[in-house]
């Protein structure tokens, strides 16, 4: 199914019908509960942007890295109140330890966002070519499935954004559609379709994005059993988003993809699991089915499935939680 909705995306076609008539109609009801039951936060996420590892550049006198980050709530860090807790400045403070020089972060994601805001964030992040990033995190496809856009339109409008960054040479790194399922106030049947569709879902974003010569981290359960098991800790008071420790699961899950696309991440590191080289839609479906592994492109219709855990190699305590305020930020995110 992922491969059927990837070649739409990539030859043109409708979506792909996943639900039946009487199905859909048993979903709607139950999406009526859910509503009702999963909270929203109204709040805008934390503005996290600005200079992270400052430190660094007084010490090796290195240009900063940098960072920019696009997508929905998740990626705008909903449900925290500390800049710091945002996945954006969580990852930025990793980045910059592990470079070991300052990362200058950029948030333009959109609480809220489906794939079809893609376009107007990347052309944000590229509008001055003297400050185009050097690598981008998008997390994206979880309001895709809420509100019902086609699989492979959503595929689509991934794809056109990470070509456009690749393009300029930037590193791309998805973190793919969350199992919604793992949401606690969504009962079943509701819980099984939506595990169905988000990694349906998923499994073809990473598809296009491999095709497109970029990364995928699966964000799976909300990275792996730990939201299962622990709902109570790693979702937010709104139950939807993740709490800080969530948002911090979910960076120490995409770290090492982050470090190893900008050559950063030693390859001896054993908490890195080689799956080896499998067709480009194995290796999709395995990741859908796994919280954080990754899947990069290889040859032709191969990519390579790796199953990483957190960085061992620096010690996060080294570099400012929070961007240094005396150096100039980003504009907000638009529509926060």
């Amino acid at each position: 199914m992922a491969r059927r909705i990837a070649a739409a995306a990539a030859y043109g076609g409708g979506g792909i019908g996943l639900l039946g008539g009487v199905t859909a109609v048993l979903l709607l009801t139950e999406v009526s509960h859910a509503k009702r039951v999963v909270g929203g936060s109204d709040d805008p996420p934390p503005r996290a942007d600005g200079r992270y590892g400052f430190a660094f550049a007084r010490r090796t006198g290195q240009s900063p890295l940098r960072l920019a980050f696009l997508g929905d709530s998740t990626a705008a860090g909903q449900g925290v109140h500390r800049p710091s807790q945002t996945p954006g400045a969580l990852l930025a403070s990793g980045l910059a330890a592990v470079a070991e020089r300052p990362v200058d972060l950029r948030n333009v994601a959109l609480p809220g966002a489906q794939s079809s805001d893609l376009e107007r964030q990347v052309t944000l992040v590229l509008e001055d070519p003297d400050l185009l990033p050097d690598v981008c995190v998008i997390m994206i496809g979880a309001n895709d499935v809420t509100r019902r856009m086609p699989p492979a339109k959503s595929v689509r409008l991934l794809s056109d954004a990470v070509r456009r960054l690749r393009d300029t040479g930037c590193e791309v790194i998805v973190g793919t559609c969350p199992d919604l399922g793992t949401i606690e106030p969504v009962y079943q049947p509701l819980r099984w379709i939506a595990r169905r569709l988000s990694r349906q879902l998923a499994a073809a974003q990473t598809i296009g994005v491999v095709e497109q010569g970029g990364r995928t981290v699966s964000l799976g359960d909300l990275l792996g059993p730990e939201f299962a098991a622990n709902p109570r800790e790693l979702f937010g008071p709104d139950n939807y988003h993740p709490s800080a420790e969530g948002y911090a699961t979910a960076a120490m899950a995409v770290l090492p993809t982050l470090c190893d696309s900008l050559g950063l991440w030693p390859e001896e590191a054993p908490e890195m699991l080689d799956e080896g080289i499998l067709p480009v839609a194995t290796a999709a479906a395995e990741a859908a089915a796994e919280g954080g592994t990754e899947v990069t492109a290889a040859r032709g219709p191969w990519a390579r499935l790796l199953r990483r855990q957190g960085p061992t190699t620096k010690e996060p305590a080294a570099v400012s939680g929070s961007p240094d305020t005396s150096s100039p930020t980003s504009p907000p995110p638009s529509g926060c």
